[in-house]
């Protein structure tokens, strides 16, 4: 009978009752709930033992949200931070998806802390428990480096060099310091590379490492079990155990339930911004880490020099090990944390402590004007592009790409000039490069459908209160222009604003010999500076000075000619005016020049060369150049004329004869083809990058020669020098070359003539005081060199690619002959094999990081055009 009622009971249950036990008898489900939900706690539920559940609900909720995320995202330089910008601007709460896992991973750190100290004030870790402890303290260091892997995807100036501190910090590690930074960058600098590592040890790595210690720390703590309260045994219980379902799940439930409303509050009100993209160039980002890195940041300010390696390595290194060996060092089994003081002490110093570092880099950077300043800009021009319109990457003609569309069809020639004459005004210089606003002024995204046009027209003519109050001027701009302007004001902010500035202010007439005026539409040739001059021009025009003061500094309605408010001040009092600014200067809204003595002196020194206005009909600026002194008198005389004949061949070492049929040694075919030339000189006289090979064969042999081009030493490898792979008959031969070099006294002339090391005549510039007549004529000499270069349509391409990013301001025109900044690349880095060159530029040596070099990011497209184009560079005149 009673098999029988057995097929009857089960037919009385419901459903999923039914199903529940299907399942159960075939997966033991039943089983596992149980052992679960009825873990004994001793002494009961506490609202203490919710941490631990909470972070697992939030590390499940990273998981999730970081999915969603990754559907949408590409770990690559050119396109992370516009699919980031994607996710952010286009995606249905998408803004809201980014901001909860942002606020999420801060949330986890806060929570995990929280989870220590009720571990460490209750005592959890004692009675058989130091696995279980060294599993958490694990977890914890997995926990930080999540956020130092996803910090830098979304590829913004913030994220970008505050990993690039990141990673510096672990090159300062003895021994293995320079490998890891490699290691996680994938080079020598933050690339594709870089991302590509940071994203797969994100998403990947480092989630199944936290994945697998959870299992381990959860196996662990089921069988120690529960610490129970603090006046509890932790080896042998004796307190009443209550299972933890029902009271302990309602409570992590409830936990957990606060932690999603308090993430989605944040989310919804104050949704993540997002920076402009990542500019490896700009050298006035200051990164600031986030809260908790923080104190780490301000620790390193405290150490200098060799004594860094205790700040990162040393002292954290103990700490970390005294934190894994907190069951070890604390043994007794007393709980309470009163009878515990020195390890209470202890852990309360390196809270406070952090705390206190924290708040005193908080602290410091409000305390620096310039740094607050500074900050300020960042937030703002942050807040700026988070309100921008979205704006596609779209692959520039040629593969140069940006992250901003490229407008669609030709452009339009109108918006081009408005765009022209926001820069040549300075507009720029206050409200942004692309208007999107700074700390100095808002952004005009959106404002010519504020306000009416003849409004608008108005202030910019005449500026109201507020605006004169924000130093802005009046710009005086012709119908044209004005209107110009006005329709590049309109497209701010859509892809219609990427076009190319076309905008050419008419200049001033300069002193010539006839004293006539151009013929209209004629380019007026600029004044013959010095070269420090030339460095305070640059500065001028960068500062967008001339806004009041005038092309040249020929004045405005506003502001007199510089030449005569200058006349009858010292150059002493004049740098001290400019780095502060007297009352009237200021109620003139002058602000003080944030710039280093030299660049002040170089401002001086432009402003000496300005001329007096005449007051004549044709308000002509006069500006003579400066008359050359008895030595460049004598110089210019001497110089041959270019209807000049043909200078006689200079004998050179390494060449069999000299004349006409001179026939060089093989070696030197070597030398030339794997780039030896580009550092070393045409002829190994030394230059910029390398010093001089002459005589080398009297400090080593050939052996010792042959050993150091395999196997360069580490001085050789951080001034670039690469390992030269050639074969032995190459290398026999090379070596020779060398040992020429010696041979003859015509290296003893080429050093006697540039000096020992250095650097080659096309940039002796850069070394030796020139006239200004003769750095006119060099800029002269390079631009018409450059329109005359016969280029391919890949290094046509690339010259484009060296303009936009703006090489030309260091590197001189068409980066042929170089400036007081840096040498030439015509002859020197011209004749680098392709893949060195690449090599370089991609990853600079320490000679190039130390002269001001930054970071290139660029496509591979871009890359191999920008090569092209400098390896399309002739050899200088007079190079063998």
């Amino acid at each position: 009978m009673s098999e029988s009622v057995k097929p009857e009971l089960s037919q009385n249950k419901s459903a999923p009752a039914r199903l529940y036990g299907w399942l159960d008898r075939r997966t033991g489900i039943g089983s596992l709930m149980h052992t679960s939900l009825d873990e004994p706690i001793p002494g009961g539920a506490r609202l203490a033992y919710v941490f631990g559940s909470g972070l697992i609900f939030i590390f499940i909720s990273q998981v999730i949200t970081g999915l969603c995320l990754a559907l949408y995202y590409v770990p690559s330089a050119e396109t992370a931070h516009t699919s980031v910008a994607y996710i952010t601007k286009q995606v249905a709460a998408g803004a809201f998806l980014r901001s909860l896992h942002y606020y999420g991973s801060s949330a986890m750190i806060v929570v995990l802390l929280l989870h220590f100290l009720q571990t460490f004030l209750y005592g959890s870790f004692k009675g058989r428990r130091e696995l279980l402890w060294a599993s958490g303290a694990l977890l914890s260091f997995l926990v930080l480096a999540m956020g130092f892997t996803g910090y830098l995807l979304p590829w913004d100036q913030k994220a970008y060099f505050a990993t690039a501190v990141g990673t510096n910090i672990v090159g300062e590690v003895p021994l293995v310091g320079e490998w890891l930074t490699r290691l996680l960058r994938g080079g020598d600098t933050l690339g594709t590379l870089t991302l590509s590592r940071f994203y797969v040890a994100h998403l990947f790595l480092i989630p199944g490492a936290i994945f697998l210690f959870i299992a381990v720390h959860i196996a662990l703590f089921r069988k120690a079990g529960p610490a129970g309260p603090i006046n509890e045994d932790p080896v042998h219980p004796k307190l009443a155990p209550e299972g933890f379902y029902p009271r302990q799940v309602i409570m992590d439930m409830a936990f957990a339930l606060l932690l999603m409303i308090g993430l989605g509050i944040l989310a919804f009100f104050h949704p993540v911004e997002l920076g402009p993209v990542a500019n490896p160039a700009d050298t006035q980002f200051l990164p600031r880490p986030e809260w908790y890195y923080l104190s780490m940041f301000e620790w390193l300010k405290f150490w200098q020099g060799s004594m860094v390696v205790f700040a990162i390595v040393v002292i954290p290194g103990i700490l970390a090990l005294m934190f894994f060996l907190m069951p070890f060092l604390d043994r007794s089994l007393e709980r309470r944390p009163w009878r515990r003081p020195i390890p209470l002490l202890g852990v309360s110093i390196v809270l406070l402590g952090m705390v206190y570092l924290g708040m005193k880099s908080h602290r410091d950077d409000e305390s620096d004007p310039t740094t607050a300043a500074q900050i300020a800009r960042q937030d703002a021009q942050e807040e700026a592009y988070s309100k921008a319109p979205f704006e596609p990457y779209v692959a520039s003609p040629g593969g140069s790409a940006g992250t901003g569309a490229a407008a669609s069809g030709p452009a339009n020639p109108v918006v081009s000039q408005g765009k022209g004459v926001f820069s040549a005004n300075g507009c720029s210089g206050c409200h942004g490069e692309t208007g999107m606003g700074t700390a100095a002024a808002p952004s005009l995204v959106g404002v010519t459908s504020k306000y009416p046009v003849e409004q608008l027209t108005e202030w910019l003519h005449n500026p109201n209160p507020k605006m004169r109050a924000g130093n802005m001027p009046a710009v005086d701009l012709s119908p044209s222009d004005m209107s110009a302007l006005l329709s590049y004001l309109g497209v701010l902010g859509t892809s219609a604003a990427n076009v190319p500035a076309t905008y050419n202010a008419e200049q001033p007439k300069l002193a010539s010999s006839n004293k006539e005026a151009p013929a209209a539409g004629k380019t007026v040739e600029a004044p013959a500076l010095s070269v420090k001059a030339i460095a305070g021009q640059q500065f001028f025009q960068s500062h967008a000075c001339f806004a009041c003061h005038g092309q040249a500094g020929a004045g405005t309605a506003r502001v007199a000619p510089m030449a005569g408010l200058i006349a009858k001040q010292s150059d002493a009092q004049l740098a001290q005016l400019l780095h502060n600014p007297s009352a009237k200067m200021r109620a003139g809204g002058m602000a003080a020049l944030e710039a280093t003595p030299d660049q002040i002196n170089s401002v001086v020194a432009y402003l000496r060369s300005l001329a007096p206005v005449p007051t004549g009909p044709s308000q002509q600026v006069v500006m003579a150049p400066a008359a050359e002194t008895p030595v460049e008198q004598t110089a210019n005389a001497a110089a041959p004329s270019p209807s000049a004949a043909a200078v006689p061949a200079v004998p050179v070492a390494g060449f069999h004869a000299v004349g006409a049929n001179a026939q060089p040694l093989p070696g030197r075919a070597v030398f030339v083809a794997n780039g030896c030339a580009a550092c070393h000189g045409t002829v190994g006289q030394g230059t910029h990058f390398a010093p001089a090979l002459i005589g080398i064969d009297k400090k080593f042999s050939p052996a010792q020669l042959s050993g150091l081009i395999h196997h360069p030493t580490k001085k050789m490898r951080d001034g670039g020098m690469p390992s030269i792979t050639v074969t032995d008959t190459e290398m026999q031969q090379l070596v020779a070359y060398l040992t020429s070099l010696g041979a003859t006294t015509a290296p003893q002339q080429v050093v006697a003539s540039q000096g020992a090391g250095a650097a080659p005549v096309a940039n002796q510039a850069a070394s030796a005081p020139v006239s200004a007549s003769q750095v006119a004529a060099m800029t002269r000499a390079a631009t018409e060199e450059l329109k005359a270069l016969p280029l391919s349509p890949e290094a046509t391409l690339g010259k484009a690619v060296f303009q936009k990013y703006s090489c030309e301001t260091c590197h001189g025109v068409g980066g042929l002959h170089g400036t007081v900044a840096a040498p030439g690349l015509a002859g020197t880095a011209s004749i680098l094999p392709a893949t060195m060159l690449e090599n370089l530029l991609r990853h600079h040596s320490k000679k190039m990081q130390q002269g001001g070099m930054p970071l290139t990011n660029m496509n591979a497209q871009d890359m191999k055009e920008i090569v092209a184009y400098i390896r399309s560079m002739p050899m200088p005149k007079g190079g063998q």
